[in-house]
């Protein structure tokens, strides 16, 4: 990488420590006449800002010490933290906390991350994946997920401040503060340290489509949100209008902030299908854009990946060709498909979907609406990804959304019997695609995801109560099921249990483990490039069976059975001639099957539709033998 070209960005609002104790404080506030800064403790007294153009104000103050609690005054009266704060240790409305952002001892120095093609993600919410629900309490945790579970990233659920203790992370009200619940900057910083040290690399979760409604105090500084477009969370940001130069800055100033200040080797963009922006250059390029030339200054691989319910390619596509230049987003198409042809659920969303054909599709070419009419939406859907690399997908059979926004936030592994759930993991883990595991998904976790908040506000808890009434109306889910968000029992029922996995849970750690080394093991079982590794599928409807055939230029080549019926079936198999040596089998006796009615070790394949009894709910390996003779 050419580090030579530009130099590292660093953060220019906000309090930032010079030399000797001295504190440069700066802010963007255009609706405020006259800002100072209140420095809280003994003989301290309100120091003026000076106004610059555009809006900004700033100062220098001799001997401010790291963690001395600040606020601004507006216009002599409102007293608000800072929109840059990096620390809010009483919460999103206490006052801020000045952080030295060079304090912390990295041991990262030899860590350039890893390539988007080799990452295995593991997405959690950091607290409920401990009983402590803190960064410090992940860090014993590392080692198992790294080799007992065989990922390589993990992704957090957003880490800026939020209301209260109890939260998902998108109600985040100070973008670049650390939730002070979960340790606040030093926490994350040794979290992050402690992937590196291992070789994970580390994804946040940021949201720039809204701020939280609790504690949002933005608004009395400057425009930085607009009217003129709706979102289903708040207030939409002000990315094209008047005044909207700053906003984009502070922005894209929070996404250089978490990879440079915080290591993070990668964010995902929160629901961008949120963010409106119709100005000359999409706010969504220039943040990338920044991002990747950040990562250039700072010798690491550094990638962005979208949350996106456009089914729209300009989000991956380059620069070049008319897009945006993300690295990869989330495909919630290959979630309905494999989540139908699992369960056969068809409400809500799930209309659009006929489950084993449209996995097919997905798995072919990545989205399944690429401009077809979509019966739940009500009109045409997505652009055609014909050209976009497989490896610019994220995949999973579930994660925070997709359970957490049921009615009970029930799991798979409540609903599907283990054999299935083995199908489901050989699906998103042995994809031509990124694969994403939610917390727990390993081993077959039951406790659900449900949605919790801890707001101040009794009428915003209502509001929030039949919001969520309102939403799961269009599942048929009756309002006295949905557990109250505002409970503390609904965050408690969520934490993860790992203790004393019984067989079931002991064979699906086993499998999920085990599909993940022959992932990293097989070449051609890795993220496909579309130059280098290849697939084709096959979709046997009537059979409920998928095949899936993976070859490379350099002639490996290897072939997933995934049965979706209970029972055995006998298909004629489309699949390249040639002798075939079995390297997987969901029915074996150490992932919890009976070991009898396993496919052939050895599979011969002398024609196209030569027939092949495939058992029920399984998932089945091979790869081409090297001696390609039939006998």
């Amino acid at each position: 990488m050419n580090t030579k070209a530009r130099t590292v960005w660093s953060l220019n609002l906000g309090a930032t420590p010079l030399v000797e104790n001295a504190m440069r404080f700066r802010v963007w506030a255009p609706h405020a006449t006259e800002v100072a800064v209140q420095l809280l403790g003994e003989g301290r007294s309100a120091v003026p800002l000076q106004p610059e153009a555009h809006g900004y104000f700033e100062a220098i103050i001799p001997q401010v010490a790291p963690l001395t609690r600040y606020r601004y005054v507006l216009d002599g009266s409102k007293e608000r933290p800072d929109p840059a704060s990096r620390f809010q240790p009483e919460g999103v409305h206490g006052p801020s906390a000045v952080v030295d952002p060079n304090a912390f001892q990295w041991m990262d120095q030899s860590w350039n991350g890893l390539p988007l093609k080799d990452f295995i993600i593991y997405e959690l919410h950091v607290g409920t994946f401990t009983n402590e629900g803190t960064f410090e309490a992940v860090i014993p945790h590392l080692r198992y997920l790294k080799e007992t579970v065989g990922i390589t990233a993990i992704e957090l659920m957003p880490v800026a401040q939020f209301p209260g203790r109890r939260n998902w992370g998108y109600d985040g009200a100070s973008p670049f503060a650390v939730q002070s619940s979960y340790g606040g900057p030093d926490g994350l910083k040794r979290l992050v340290n402690a992937c590196h040290k291992i070789g994970l690399a580390v994804i946040l979760d940021v949201v720039y489509n809204h701020l939280g409604p609790e504690g949002n105090y933005l608004g009395d500084f400057g425009p930085y949100f607009t009217d003129h477009y709706q979102t289903p969370w708040g207030l939409a940001i002000n990315y094209d209008g008047p005044e909207s130069d700053a906003v984009r800055q502070y922005v894209i100033g929070n996404a250089l902030y978490w990879v440079t200040e915080y290591h993070i080797d990668a964010l995902r963009l929160d629901a961008i299908h949120g963010i409106f922006d119709f100005s000359a250059h999409h706010i969504l390029k220039e943040l990338t854009l920044a991002v990747h030339q950040q990562a250039g200054c700072l010798g690491r691989q550094i990638f962005v990946i979208a949350e996106s319910d456009l089914n729209d390619v300009r989000i991956i596509n380059l620069p070049t060709s008319g897009g945006y230049g993300l690295d990869g987003q989330w495909n919630d198409d290959f979630h309905h498909a494999l989540r139908v042809s699992l369960t056969g659920e068809r409400a809500g969303y799930y209309e659009d979907f006929r489950g084993l054909k449209d996995l097919g599709t997905a798995l072919r070419e990545g989205f399944v609406y690429s401009g077809q009419h979509s019966a739940y939406r009500r009109r045409r859907h997505g652009n055609s990804p014909e050209h976009c690399r497989p490896s610019q997908f994220v995949v999973f059979s579930q994660n925070h959304d997709q359970i957490g926004n049921r009615a009970v936030g029930d799991r798979l592994s409540t609903q599907l019997p283990l054999e299935a759930l083995k199908v489901a993991r050989a699906t998103v883990l042995l994809s031509p695609n990124i694969p994403l595991l939610f917390m727990g998904e390993e081993y077959g976790e039951r406790a659900p995801f449900q949605y919790f908040i801890e707001h101040g506000d009794p009428d915003l808890v209502e509001a929030v109560r039949q919001g969520r009434r309102r939403e799961f109306a269009h599942f048929g889910w009756k309002p006295e099921e949905i557990p109250d968000p505002q409970d503390p029992a609904t965050l408690e029922r969520c934490r993860l249990d790992r203790t004393d996995l019984d067989d079931r849970q002991t064979g699906l750690l086993r499998w999920t483990h085990a599909l993940i080394q022959l992932r990293k093991a097989v070449p051609v079982l890795a993220a496909g490039d579309a130059e280098t590794l290849h697939h084709s599928v096959w979709v046997f409807e009537k059979e409920e069976l998928l095949v899936m055939h993976r070859w490379s230029t350099t002639g490996d080549q290897a072939l997933l059975l995934l049965g979706f019926k209970k029972t055995p079936v006998v298909c004629p198999l489309t699949a390249p001639v040639g002798v075939w040596q079995r390297r997987l089998s969901s029915g074996a006796e150490e992932f919890g099957g009976s070991g009898a009615d396993d496919l052939p070790p050895r599979l011969a394949i002398q024609a196209q539709g030569t027939p092949v009894t495939v058992p029920g709910y399984s998932a089945t390996v091979y790869v081409l033998s090297e001696d390609r003779s039939l006998e």
